[in-house]
């Protein structure tokens, strides 16, 4: 099985840079010629403070479109995120070329094979590339392509027990283990890291809350959630801290400062543990653009209440 994959991945690979996928226009986001000059990390945004603030507004988020799912790479030299475009989630990355960063373009990592992939997650070793997939063949699946030089390799249907099931949004902390959301049963799950082999998926064991992100170190969870775990549509960022005996505390609402009266969701930290990103839906469009903040408001949450 091993000798098949790797024969597979040295025959196909899916090239990183913009110049090599000579993407076509309708590939795109932006028309190219208005594509601005960004430079520096982070997409070349300037980074929020304690109040969130829309992300690269027109290009990453556009009104009227979903978007979420926001990850960079743990050099920050790629930035990853998925948006819904005529009814299909698609991949979209950027990689910083020169100093510039590149007119975002579709991923396509499973080259047309499955009509959905969203959630990447760049894993913080640089070797991978997890994200979720549907379609009547694959419903609710997590797949991962590898590093090749400056290429990925053919997507890889993960082998692993917790594929049985549907799944999804797969964040990695920095020891490898695995989260996501076992969407068959509506709970954050985690599955330990064996030399990138995934055994059985265990519950998390937080209150409440599917749809989440592990921070790093694993010192803090993020999900969103109902409010209050009430049934309404409206749903709010929540943090779980881990506690001293490995159980993890009590939900605590993110505030008015990052939770409004729409619905917040799809919370992401970037690979530094510096930034929060989640999406929110704009009472104009109807439709999620994407927020990001300092994670300081989250630091100065513990303190307020450990």
């Amino acid at each position: 099985m091993v000798k098949t994959l790797t024969l597979l991945v040295l025959l196909w690979a899916i090239p990183l840079t913009s110049a090599a996928a000579e993407a076509k226009i309708e590939d795109t986001i932006e028309n190219a010629a208005s594509f601005p000059i960004l430079k520096g990390p982070y997409f070349g945004q300037t980074p929020p403070g304690l109040t969130p603030e829309v992300f690269a507004a027109g290009i990453v988020s556009v009104d009227g479109r979903y978007e979420g799912g926001v990850s960079f790479s743990a050099d920050f030299n790629e930035m990853y995120f998925s948006a819904t475009v005529k009814g299909h989630s698609i991949v979209y990355f950027s990689t910083l070329e020169n100093q510039h960063w590149t007119q975002p373009i579709k991923a396509n990592f499973t080259q047309g094979k499955v009509a959905d992939e969203f959630s990447p997650f760049a894993s913080l070793s640089g070797n991978r590339i997890y994200f979720s997939t549907y379609d009547s063949s694959y419903p609710l699946k997590i797949w991962y392509v590898n590093r090749l030089d400056n290429a990925w390799s053919k997507a890889i249907l993960l082998d692993s027990p917790l594929n049985k099931e549907e799944v999804i949004m797969s964040s990695e902390a920095q020891n490898g283990d695995l989260f996501y959301i076992n969407s068959s049963k509506r709970k954050m799950y985690y599955a330990l890291n064996n030399n990138n082999q995934f055994a059985e998926g265990q519950d998390v064991g937080i209150e409440y809350g599917s749809h989440g992100f592990i921070s790093p170190s694993q010192d803090f969870l993020v999900v969103d959630a109902h409010k209050d775990n009430d049934e309404t549509k409206d749903k709010d960022i929540y943090v779980y801290f881990k506690q001293q005996d490995g159980t993890w505390s009590k939900p605590i609402n993110l505030g008015s400062t990052v939770n409004s009266n729409f619905r917040e969701g799809s919370p992401t930290i970037t690979p530094d543990g510096k930034y929060l990103f989640f999406n929110r839906y704009d009472e104009k469009s109807g439709n999620p653009n994407i927020y990001w903040v300092s994670t300081d408001i989250i630091t100065e949450l513990k303190k307020t209440n450990f």
